[in-house]
């Protein structure tokens, strides 16, 4: 029996096999964002032309993905309605009124998933003791419902009070909407998070809701590829805890993949740094999209039950969108390989947190890539060699790379050199600041703590 890891990112998808007698494979390919299930297949190929994964032969499959957590960030999901407690539709938008930056006197706050129009009162009430005080106007639900469906709805959030105590009301609606619109996904919060905190509750179920659609359909695609090619086994997808999860149950509460590829990165580090000595570190996963900080103390990754996705400003806490699901702890930020370079309306260089992805991807990839990334710099710098990238697979353009560097050094009056150490610099300072600022907010001190770099860009 073989194991196998799959990790989808945002511009490579890797694979790693390990055979029945301890053989490992290794694949690594580009991401295919219009199917990422084709990029797992091609991934796969060097396992299955050297015989170490065998057509028909059983394993398990373990996945990681942050296709989630792209969808929220680039709005990508469902048309999504909230049904609610009448008098608290407003209350996702209200949040708990607190200020991340208190003098700010244009503070940006994040967007709610659904719009203000999408969000409707519903008539019903249950006390805090979980009694009925007022029954559930189920015609009302009716009509709305088959309203939403005619203009084009594919989810519904139903997030009743204190439903935590008595999920009647939020069940029966679920039963309506599924005689009147079969098709409409819905999510109950009284099953995606059954806890007190209305404003937590109903962000994080309506996050569910909305990437259910594109998580069902990735994975069902996957599991399509993954017949194709004959593979016969268990298949699991990580959890932003660190735990596994089966497709079905994956399918049906996609929040909890949010942190799922970067949980896994967490956990390998913690691993090698128990197997190095060091029980205390600072793991770095820097990609070709993002970068990912996570503090391992005594061998273990930290961990809490609330996380925000989509912060607004910079690295302060609060400026999220709050999510209540376990998640290691970990602080996220668009600098990676791809992250794209340009001069900004005070004529300064800035980097990110946009990204080129795996298409076009950086200049230097020959793949229609304009605009100069963290990785044209580094090839530039000398960091990467131009022979040898992608195991010698990919020969990387680098008079491309100066070109999309000099055309930005044009408007800095800087040389191509300059530029390249500029956009170095940047992008450290960056990840330095989130370090620092992930480690002060947990009262630990960066000097005393080793750093285990990884990911394709980490370790440059």
């Amino acid at each position: 029996m073989f194991r196998v890891g799959i990790d989808i990112g945002g511009t490579f998808t890797d694979m790693l096999l390990i055979g029945e007698d301890g053989a490992a494979v290794i694949g690594k390919t580009l991401t295919t964002p219009g199917d990422p299930s084709l990029a797992v297949e091609e991934a796969l190929r060097p396992a299955l032309e050297t015989g170490v994964m065998k057509t028909g032969e059983r394993g398990t499959l373990i996945h990681g993905t942050t296709l989630v957590t792209n969808a929220l960030i680039e709005r990508k999901g469902a048309p999504t309605a909230l049904l609610t407690t009448a008098g608290f539709r407003d209350a996702v938008e209200i949040g708990r009124e607190h200020r991340y930056e208190l003098y700010d006197l244009n503070l940006e706050l994040p967007k709610p998933l659904v719009p203000r129009h999408l969000r409707f009162d519903v008539p019903e009430r249950v006390a805090a003791d979980g009694s009925v005080l007022e029954a559930l106007d189920e015609d009302f639900v009716r009509r709305l419902v088959t309203e939403l469906w005619d203009k084009g709805i594919k989810a519904i959030g139903v997030c009743y009070l204190n439903s935590f105590r008595n999920p009647a009301h939020e069940k029966r609606t679920a039963e309506m909407i599924a005689e009147v619109a079969p098709k409409i996904r819905v999510s109950l919060s009284s099953e995606v998070v059954a806890e007190i905190r209305e404003f937590q509750r109903t962000s994080t179920t309506l996050a569910n809701v909305y990437v259910q659609e594109r998580v069902a359909d990735y994975l069902e695609q996957l599991q399509a590829r993954l017949n194709k090619i004959g593979f016969v086994g268990s298949f699991f997808v990580m959890l932003s805890s660190g735990g596994i999860a089966t497709r079905e149950t994956a399918t049906r509460f996609p929040v909890r993949l949010l942190e799922s590829g970067p949980a896994a990165g967490a956990l390998a580090a913690a691993q090698a740094g128990i197997a190095s000595g060091h029980r205390d570190l600072l793991s770095f996963d820097m990609g070709g999209t993002t970068a990912k900080l996570c503090v391992i103390e005594d061998g273990q990754p930290l961990k809490t039950h609330e996380f925000e996705v989509d912060r607004v400003y910079r690295f302060r806490k609060g400026s999220g969108l709050p999510v209540r699901i376990p998640v290691i702890d970990m602080i996220e930020l668009g600098a990676g390989g791809g992250s794209i370079a340009r001069v900004d309306s005070l004529g300064l260089l800035k980097v990110g947190p946009d990204s080129s992805g795996a298409d076009p991807g950086p200049v230097c990839y020959r793949q229609g890539g304009t605009e100069p990334t963290v990785t044209d710099a580094d090839l530039v710098l000398g960091y990467l060699d131009p022979n040898y990238f992608l195991g010698g697979k990919m020969q990387l353009d680098l008079d491309g790379a100066r070109k999309a560097l000099g055309r930005l050094g044009a408007k800095l009056n800087m040389s191509v050199e300059q530029v390249a150490w500029g956009i170095h610099q940047i992008v450290n300072e960056n990840m330095a600041n989130a370090a620092r600022a992930h480690l002060g907010e947990r009262g630990k001190d960066p000097r005393r703590m080793p750093m285990y770099a990884f990911g394709g860009a980490g370790p440059v």
